[in-house]
């Protein structure tokens, strides 16, 4: 493969609309009145039409409930209610996280009929802020999966080449703003599964520290890993959305960045390190010796809490999980107590001397993944165990509880690559910014 490096990341071929807009200019076109809200949700059922027969991103459409939304917002606006750079703007949300009315059926069979009775927080964040929820995204099968090939509804795919993976979990979430469709989206993120489809359908995507949202209204997948992140086009647009999720604001970024060679966590594509090893300049290099025995303990804590998580509906009906995600359901059902404990103690001992090591050497930057999107239904490669590989480069800080972006590096062939910046707690912001300077 042969890697480019335009300063731009090239959307994929026929990429809607909102490929090409910025939040910021849809929000200075609503209050210009050159847009309306229900122009923005008009285009985006729309492209979501054209778009969806090929990458099938999508597992509910609320037509009718976005519709409805634009029109008060359109009146909130014209009456001078302005509730921030989200107002009247289409936003997808991942089909793991609950939206008042409408099914939550994790791309499995054992939530089929499962309606919403109320939103989850973060969905109530965004309605306050003003956004149009357009409709429900597609996931691996209860997120246990970072290909998201796997799921009730069929495999998402790839907008850059509808035969490879978009990458799991969060898959429709990427795939939709990648493709256009949105602007905007929610995903979850346990082990990457925000980060992973992102760097594979080049977009952003944010997993912020643990605890920094809450997880009401969201199943969970493994409770002491879990997050929830934004997918944007942008950082600028990833930013504006984790600010209305947080509450916060941008904080000053410390301008130290050290070179974590991804090699010596898992094996990686050369021209994957060189293209993103070039972003960066000439960086200080540092290692993380426990990083290896951090993969280990996250399939450990991971698969353990899944198992715990879904247990009742394994036991009562294993055959209305999909045969991938039911194997892996009932690997976490035979980790034994020592195990997971033995795991949970590694990480309170590595997590005392990564947090050293980012106060000693700034941001630690490396891939986001160690090649780009594989086929569909690929689990071998020249790498190994495609599922191991996926999540080899994004776990560690996940079991650690970190903070970490995933941003597009440039193409590896016609593929998108991903650069991760991972920081300390709370840094999220240092992140989007040094993410938005590079």
């Amino acid at each position: 493969m042969s890697s480019s490096l335009g300063t731009r990341l090239v959307p994929p071929p026929g990429a809607g609309w909102f490929a090409h807009r910025s939040v910021a200019d849809l929000a200075a076109d609503l209050r210009a009145g050159r847009l309306g809200p229900r122009d923005l949700v008009e285009t985006a059922l729309a492209e979501l039409h054209r778009w969806e027969p090929v990458v099938n991103a999508f597992v509910t459409v609320d037509e009718a409930g976005a519709r409805d939304a634009a029109e008060q917002a359109a009146r909130e606006l014209a009456a001078g209610v302005d509730r921030g750079p989200l107002h009247g703007v289409p936003v997808a949300v991942k089909d793991l996280i609950d939206v008042r009315g409408l099914p939550t059926t994790a791309g499995s069979h054992h939530f089929e009929g499962r309606v919403a009775t109320d939103d989850a927080d973060c969905v109530r964040r965004l309605r306050a802020a003003g956004a149009i929820i357009l409709g429900k995204t597609a996931t691996h099968e209860i997120a246990f999966g970072p290909t998201g090939d796997r799921a009730a509804n069929g495999p998402a795919r790839n907008p850059y080449d509808p035969g490879r993976m978009t990458g799991g979990s969060s898959s429709g979430s990427a795939a939709a703003v990648a493709a256009g469709v949105v602007p905007l989206a929610l995903g979850t993120d346990t082990g990457g599964s925000v980060r992973i489809p992102a760097a594979c359908c080049g977009v952003v995507g944010l997993k912020p520290t643990h605890g920094a949202l809450s997880t009401q209204g969201v199943l969970p997948l493994a409770p002491s890993l879990d997050t929830i992140g934004p997918l944007a086009r942008t950082v600028a647009d990833a930013r504006l959305l984790w600010t209305v999720l947080s509450g916060t604001e941008t904080t000053p970024a410390t301008s130290r960045l050290a070179w974590l060679p991804p090699d010596s966590i898992h094996p990686t594509l050369p021209e994957v390190t060189a293209l993103v090893r070039a972003r960066l300049g000439d960086l200080p290099e540092v290692a993380v010796p426990q990083a290896e025995a951090l993969r280990a303990a996250y399939s450990t804590i991971q698969g353990s809490e899944a198992y715990a998580v879904h247990a009742d509906r394994f036991t009562a009906a294993p055959g209305l999980f999909g045969e991938e995600v039911r194997e892996r359901l009932r690997a976490g059902g035979e980790i034994r107590g020592w195990e997971y404990v033995r795991a949970r103690e590694l990480r309170d001992r590595a997590r005392g001397e990564v947090l050293n090591l980012l106060r000693e050497h700034g941001i630690l930057a490396l891939p986001t993944v160690p090649f780009p999107a594989p086929l569909l239904d690929a689990r071998a490669g020249e790498l190994g165990d495609v599922r191991a590989a996926l999540l080899s480069l994004t776990s560690p800080w996940s079991v650690l509880g970190l903070p970490a972006v995933s941003v597009p590096a440039g193409l590896v062939g016609e593929l998108p690559v991903g650069l991760q910046l991972v920081g300390p707690p709370g840094s999220e912001h240092q992140l989007l910014t040094i993410a938005e300077h590079l």
